[in-house]
Formats: structure tokens, C-alpha cells, sequence
């Protein structure tokens, strides 16, 4: 089978197939080139213009590295050929209905980015090409591993906690951002992994080897650097919360057609608005006057379940702000709320295989002689997410002011 070379400033050369080449040619495809991976961190890190286009081909290329890996331990009876290239269609495809500027406006509740993806890959011109090139079912086998409902042993390299998606991203966004927080023990991982009968369920699906624990250390690690110091940065989530409010107002005047918005690019959005819906939140954004914080709380200091409505619940959320600018003096939209929506730094739902040969699923209890990765991962969580408070003007914000309006709300 013939391959082109694309050349990659994390992986270096990346190998793809003509069916891959195709699919990376489909309009729908090329529009990842003009989303950008990390959203608004450009405006912190200046080198966070990297988009979903790379991260893609880099999720597929270390898809495709990993189920060679595989096959060379006999970890792939059972699995054809046409079941490898669905999986590696998937890697490649697992980000095409993002939004532009990535997540951000599935916390203001617009349709999750897999959800997004169902019509763009059961039908039209990718569908097409995966039919051609695969099987007449491959579309909704695609989308299956994309929304992690598909019964493949291999489902788990697409969607799960060893995902090879996050493998990418976190060591793509270091690069990008200039940072060393992204270290990730790739090689020691991927060569861990293997096809177990998971305990859990009966069915296979991967694991890792007793002896990768130690990589899967570093992946926890690089994620909560990543988390604390880029991802939930201050500034960058000040960014983002502009950004939300400002697209949840135009979506409320008319401005922005909800339907619509998968289909825009990130200058393509921000075109239309200027265009449509002209306000100081743009301004402020376009200008890079980002809000600034008036008060503060790390997740670890706030009750159970205390204000978590704040990254779901978006009319709770701006009925809370609205009234909270009104007691301090300011403009709607001039008080923003940020509780960064609640994730997991690593997934409880690995099966390893222990030294002894028995395969385990690792659990929140831990084993005895290793790091506790499911309690630790929960800890490394709370002191990374932060209840934040941000402000167009500089005002004085009091704890208790904010308390009792969001224990109102």
C-alpha cells in the first residue's frame, strides 16, 4: 500500500495511507486547520496557535505506531483488517465536530464536540470515503469509537483513560506553549499495552502491563501540569469565560445561528460577530484586555457539590453574575463566574496485568507498594480547579457578598 510522508514537529514523520489522505482532503477535515487546539492560550502563551488539524494526525499516527505494537505481542487476534482501519479512521476523525475554539462553548451548553460529530461522519463526504474505503457499516463504527460506545477491544486507544488522543495533546501543547510540563513517558506506555480479558466485563480490551504503572505515572503528572499551569491558567480562563458570555449573548439576540456553529472557524466566528453583534466583550478580546481576577477559591477549600452549577448550569450561572454586578455598581457582562467544568486527571477504568499473570482492574483502593494513581489523581484535581470571580474594572469583591448570591442561585 503506497504512503505519504507529512512531516510533524512533535512526531517528526507521520505515515498515512491513501484512505487517511483522503479523509485529511475532506472540507470538513480541513476546517481543524483554522480551530485552534488550545483555544484562547494564545493569548497567555504566544505560541499556542497550533490547531486540532496537527493534534489529529498526531492522535492517528500514534494510533497506528500502537496497533503495530500490538500485533507484534499477538495482541490482535481476532481483530481484522477492516477493524484496524476503522480504529485508525477514528483517531484521525475523534475531533472533527469542535466547535471553534475548542471546548469552550460546550460549557455554555451547546452540544458536546462528539455529538457534533455524528452527521459529519454518517454522512456526506467523509462517509462516503469511509464506505469506499472500508465497509458499507464503517461510518457508524467510526462514530461508535468516537463517543466510546463501541464493543472493540481496541475501543480504548480512541476513548478511555489510556487514550492516545491525551498522549498527544499534552505533549503537543507543551511543545507549543514553551513549557516542560508535558514529559510523558510515550515509548515506556505504548509498549505496555496490551489486549487483557478485562475482569470487569468479560470482553477484551486494553490494559497495560504491571511494569507501565510507572509511565502511567508521567501521563497523570504531565496532565496536572498542564491542567494547573496552561489549561486552567488565570488568564486563560479569563479568556474563555469572556468568550463564553460573549457567545451566549449572541446567541440570545439572534446574532449567531446555534445550528451554525460547528460549521465556523475560529476567525470565521469572531467575523461574524463583529459583524452582527459588535460589544466590549469582542473589543476587549480582540484588544487582549482580559478581565481580572477580584476573588478566588481552590476546589479543595469549597464544600461538596458548592458552585458547581457554575460550569453546567448557564442560566443559573448568568442570573448569579447579573445580580453580582448590579451590588458592586457594574454592567451586565462585566462580572464573569468560572468553575472550569469538573474532569478527571486519570480514569479509574484500567485493567492491568500484574507481575503474577492476574489481570486487575485499578481501582480507588489502590495497590499495596505503589503510588495510589486514582486517589492521588483526585487530589492533583482539586488543587488544580479554581472558583474564580473576574471583573472589567477594578472593584472590591467581598467573600461573603459572593457566597450568599451563589447560595441564592
Amino acid at each position: 500500500m503506497p504512503f505519504e510522508i507529512l512531516r510533524d514537529p512533535l512526531w517528526n514523520n507521520i505515515r498515512v495511507d491513501e484512505l487517511t489522505l483522503g479523509l485529511v482532503d475532506t472540507e470538513v477535515f480541513q476546517r481543524l486547520r483554522y480551530i485552534r487546539q488550545l483555544g484562547l492560550a494564545y493569548l497567555v502563551y504566544p505560541g499556542a496557535t497550533h490547531s486540532r488539524f496537527e493534534h489529529a494526525l498526531g492522535a492517528y499516527h500514534l494510533t497506528r505506531r500502537t496497533i503495530a505494537l500490538l500485533g507484534e505481542r499477538d495482541g490482535l487476534s481476532g481483530v481484522d483488517d477492516e477493524e484496524l482501519a476503522v480504529v485508525r479512521a477514528a483517531a484521525l476523525l475523534h475531533d472533527i465536530g469542535h466547535y471553534p475554539f475548542s471546548h469552550a462553548l460546550e460549557e455554555i451548553g451547546q452540544l458536546h464536540h462528539e455529538d457534533v460529530a455524528r452527521p459529519l461522519v454518517t454522512s456526506g463526504e467523509i462517509a462516503d470515503k469511509l464506505r469506499a474505503g472500508i465497509s458499507s457499516d464503517a461510518p457508524a463504527k467510526v462514530l461508535e469509537l468516537i463517543r466510546g460506545s463501541s464493543t472493540s477491544p481496541l475501543q480504548g486507544l480512541v476513548s478511555g483513560s489510556l487514550d492516545l488522543d491525551k498522549i498527544d495533546y499534552l505533549k503537543r501543547d507543551a511543545l507549543m506553549c514553551g513549557v516542560p510540563y508535558g514529559e510523558i513517558d510515550v515509548d515506556r506506555l505504548t509498549n505496555s499495552m496490551l489486549v487483557l480479558d478485562d475482569p470487569a466485563t468479560g470482553r477484551k480490551a486494553v490494559g497495560v502491563l504491571e511494569k507501565g504503572l510507572s509511565a502511567l505515572e508521567s501521563l497523570l503528572f504531565a496532565k496536572y501540569q498542564m491542567y494547573r499551569n496552561v489549561y486552567w491558567h488565570h488568564a486563560v480562563r479569563s479568556a474563555t469565560a469572556m468568550y463564553k458570555r460573549m457567545v451566549d449573548d449572541a446567541l440570545r439576540t439572534g446574532a449567531v445561528d446555534a445550528e451554525l456553529l460547528p460549521s465556523y472557524t475560529d476567525e470565521g466566528l469572531l467575523h461574524r460577530m463583529e459583524h452582527a453583534s459588535p460589544t466590549p466583550l469582542l473589543e476587549a478580546l480582540r484588544s487582549r484586555r482580559l478581565y481580572k481576577r477580584a476573588l478566588e477559591w481552590p476546589a479543595s477549600q469549597l464544600d461538596d457539590d458548592f458552585g458547581e452549577w457554575i460550569a453546567t448550569d448557564r442560566e443559573r450561572t448568568r442570573a448569579a453574575e447579573d445580580e453580582l454586578a448590579r451590588e458592586l455598581g457594574l454592567q451586565p457582562a462585566e462580572v464573569i463566574l468560572d468553575f472550569p467544568m469538573k474532569t478527571q486527571m486519570l480514569g479509574l477504568d484500567i485493567p492491568v496485568r500484574r507481575r503474577n499473570g492476574v489481570v486487575e482492574r485499578l481501582t480507588s483502593g489502590g495497590w499495596p507498594g505503589t503510588i495510589n494513581l486514582p486517589t492521588l489523581s483526585e487530589e492533583l484535581y482539586t488543587s488544580a480547579r479554581w472558583l474564580r470571580v473576574f471583573v472589567a474594572r477594578r472593584v472590591e469583591v467581598s467573600p461573603t457578598l459572593v457566597k450568599r448570591i451563589l447560595e441564592s442561585h
